[in-house]
């Protein structure tokens, strides 16, 4: 990157995804020359730490986004509809993480290690959309294997943290464990059950076919990002108690045959995957293991015995860093290498 600098805008910076934001942004040592930070009435005023400097939000308004160069989106489809268009008429292109564009032909949708060439697009409507965040998590290692033995097939179950559905989700799952430790009733209000001690086959809507709308996403945005209209997909969501890194089993049918060694060679060289697969001696991803870190972790590679030319995977992921703020962020950097 050269040594230009940048005025950006992170909307929603009070969520749980904008506070990722300003993290990775001061890790990654994106070259900003003024950030600016955006968020709902109720937090105008509020101070926010980045690199040691104490910053005040300002209201998400139309009028927001004056000499900014990027704007950074994490306030939810409604208010991305809302002042995504302002924003690239005041002269900022968008980066959303909302899934308000996503399937929107004229709007790249980008995982940086797969599709980088995707975000020249953005000069259509001054938008890249960042995925959904298992559908990130689930592709990173589908990418290097389908480069190798062609996708034909994905079956794909996922276990989503409470985080994927905001602070106040985590919150809950807290509050209801500090309840069960106290002999007191639970509050259930962020889910449609209680989440503690329980799993929920429910994310999103439900919609005529009897998917949710997060199935759809996979089902549909993983196709996009690879370039397979149509590959053949189903996918079931599944909200667990855990606070914080989805996982998902996928189960992938290619042309050509991918042994299990092969499959760890490829996945292994791919950047922003790791191999942990020596089920011998307990290693495996874990969402555990993969909160708070940038890479997504597979393992569990083994041969389907039903299927020819089919593999099972487990992957762990942060879905807050790389199934957000970091996929994100890296988009932001090669707009800002290559583009800007």
């Amino acid at each position: 990157m050269s040594g230009k600098q940048f005025n950006v805008a992170v909307a929603g910076a009070t969520g749980a995804v904008g506070d990722v934001f300003l993290s990775i942004l001061a890790e990654r040592n994106f070259p900003i020359k003024n950030l600016r930070l955006l968020a709902s009435e109720r937090s105008v005023g509020k101070k926010l730490k980045f690199k040691g400097e104490e910053i005040p939000c300002e209201l998400l308004s139309k009028d927001s986004f004056k000499g900014i160069d990027i704007a950074l989106f994490s306030a939810g489809a409604s208010r991305s509809k809302e002042f995504a268009g302002p924003a690239w008429e005041a002269g900022a292109v968008v980066v959303d993480n909302s899934s308000a564009f996503r399937m929107d032909a004229d709007v790249p949708l980008v995982v940086p290690e797969i599709n980088p060439e995707a975000i020249g697009q953005y000069k259509q409507r001054g938008i890249i959309a960042n995925p959904n965040c298992t559908t990130i998590i689930s592709i990173m290692p589908l990418k290097p294997l389908h480069d190798f033995g062609t996708l034909k097939r994905v079956v794909a179950s996922s276990y989503q943290a409470t985080s994927g559905a905001g602070a106040k989700a985590m919150a809950e799952l807290v509050k209801q464990a500090h309840a069960f430790a106290k002999g007191e009733p639970y509050e259930v209000a962020a889910f449609k059950h209680q989440i503690l001690f329980n799993v929920i086959p429910h994310i999103d809507s439900f919609l005529d076919n009897g998917y949710t709308k997060e199935e759809m996403k996979m089902t549909n945005e993983g196709r996009k990002i690879m370039g397979l209209p149509d590959m053949r997909v189903t996918c079931t969501t599944v909200r667990v108690p855990v606070l914080t890194a989805h996982s998902i089993s996928i189960n992938a049918q290619f042309e050509k045959k991918i042994t299990r060694e092969k499959a760890r060679e490829l996945i292994a060289a791919f950047p922003g995957c790791q191999v942990m697969d020596d089920p011998e001696n307990n290693v495996y991803p874990m969402p555990l293991f993969a909160a708070g870190k940038d890479d997504c972790y597979v393992g569990r590679i083994r041969d389907d015995e039903s299927a020819e030319n089919t593999l099972n995977l487990w992957v762990c992921g942060d879905q807050l860093r790389k199934g957000a703020a970091l996929n994100a962020v890296q988009i932001a950097e090669v707009l800002a290498a290559k583009y800007l």
